[in-house]
Parts: structure tokens; C-alpha cells; sequence
């Protein structure tokens, strides 16, 4: 097999792996959701926003990688995109998935460090990042670097951040604590994480998502905040006759 179309599957692999367990690991969070009922909702945005986030990325090119039907609907997401990214000048990518959920419950439970070690991945290390970006705002990130013995061991790097109301934010405490006080209120919440390729070393492989995290961030943010300014303004003018 070629190297670039080995590579290309051991990226597109993890780009699957990653939302299942996302999805798996938030089943059991579920089941608390009654004795939080109360409207928790954030500004919708229209279906395919997220798509306009750019292909071609700087020194990255990217290409889908859709899910099935039934996963979109257990990911409790309101728009979402799947993607593999490949560096334009080496072997280095990575798979992105993003998540926006109008119904900030429904974010809160799919995290890394709680999906992954249920499906069987034993997390190694977190670290804190702070990356800084063009856009002058350093990105406040978790990389969570897993492994997975057997006969077929593993090593997994998953970076993982949200962006709520403008702002980025490394874990879900912001998240959790709109969610769930009445006294607080957030616009917009994204979910974003960045995989690397299994077989990578855990310092290449948190190296390349960093890099990734660091290219794409400025971007999804802005569209996420013109997006939102857009449907608010709607929302402000109401219906046209």
C-alpha cells in the first residue's frame, strides 16, 4: 500500500473511532438530564454552517468524512462536521470534528477523558495548552494522550477544547456550570477535537494537533460569532410577511 494512502487510513480510522466514543460516553450523562430540565438553549444557527469552514486551510487540506445517520442523531448536535486534514508539505494529519449544540446539555457529556477510557483506552497523560493563534487570543486547550494494550496496542493524542460565547475554554467547567445555574446564560457553544493518526508518538502526534488546533481556531471562531450575530439579528427582526 502507499505511504500517503496508509496514512490517509490510519487518519480516516480515528475520525470514525472518536465520535462513536463520544457518543457511547455520553449514554450514562443521560440519564441525570431529568433532574436538570430547564430551558437551556443558545442561539440556533442554520444546518451546513459549520461546512463552510474551509477545505483548504493554510498549510492543510481537508476532505468530509460523514457519519451515518443514526450517529449524527446520537450525537444530540444541531451541526457538526467530520474531517480528515492532511499537511500539504508531509505525511502529518489529523482528524477534526466539531459539534454545536443548541441545547448546551447536550455537549456537556461527550468529553475525552471520560468517553475514552469507557471504550477500553487507558488515558496516560492531560496536559494544558495555551496556543497562540493569528488572531492574537491564545487557545486554551486539553491534550489528552491515550493507549490501549492487546495484541494490537495503541497510542491515541486527542486535543479538545470549547468555544462558548466568543471565548475558548480547555475544559467543561464553563460549559457545565451554563448548563446547569438558571443565573447564567451563554449565546453559542461549539465542541472541537483534534486526533491524531494512530502509530504517531505521543510527543509528534501532540505536536501536529497543536499545530492544527492553532491553524483552524481563529476561523471556526469567527464563523461561529458571524454566524450567531447573523441569526440573532434575525431573530431580533422577526418574521417577514
Amino acid at each position: 500500500m502507499p505511504q500517503r494512502e496508509s496514512n490517509r487510513t490510519n487518519i480516516v480510522q480515528p475520525a470514525l473511532l472518536g465520535v462513536l466514543l463520544l457518543v457511547a460516553g455520553g449514554f450514562g450523562y443521560r440519564a441525570l438530564a431529568d433532574f436538570y430540565r430547564r430551558p437551556t438553549d443558545s442561539v440556533p444557527i442554520p444546518h451546513g454552517t459549520l461546512a463552510k469552514l474551509p477545505l483548504d486551510l493554510g498549510n492543510w487540506i481537508g476532505q468530509d468524512s460523514p457519519l451515518k445517520e443514526v450517529v449524527i442523531r446520537a450525537t444530540d448536535t444541531d451541526d457538526h462536521i467530520n474531517r480528515v486534514y492532511h499537511a500539504k508539505d508531509g505525511p502529518e494529519g489529523v482528524a477534526f470534528y466539531v459539534a454545536y449544540g443548541v441545547n448546551l446539555r447536550d455537549l456537556a457529556p461527550h468529553r475525552p477523558e471520560v468517553c475514552y477510557p469507557s471504550a477500553g483506552w487507558t488515558l496516560v497523560t492531560t496536559d494544558a495548552e495555551s496556543l497562540p493563534t493569528s488572531d492574537g487570543i491564545h487557545l486554551q486547550c486539553q491534550v489528552h494522550h491515550f493507549r490501549r494494550s492487546g495484541l494490537v496496542a495503541a497510542d491515541l493524542t486527542v486535543l479538545n477544547y470549547y468555544i462558548i460565547d466568543d471565548r475558548y475554554c480547555a475544559d467543561v467547567s464553563l460549559l457545565r456550570s451554563k448548563a446547569l445555574r438558571p443565573t447564567l446564560e451563554a449565546r453559542y457553544a461549539a465542541q472541537v477535537q483534534v486526533m491524531s493518526a494512530r502509530g504517531s508518538t505521543p510527543a509528534v502526534a501532540g505536536d501536529v494537533v497543536k499545530r492544527f488546533a492553532a491553524d483552524s481556531a481563529p476561523l471556526l471562531r469567527a464563523l461561529l460569532r458571524d454566524a450567531v450575530a447573523v441569526a440573532e439579528s434575525g431573530a431580533a427582526r422577526g418574521p417577514t410577511s
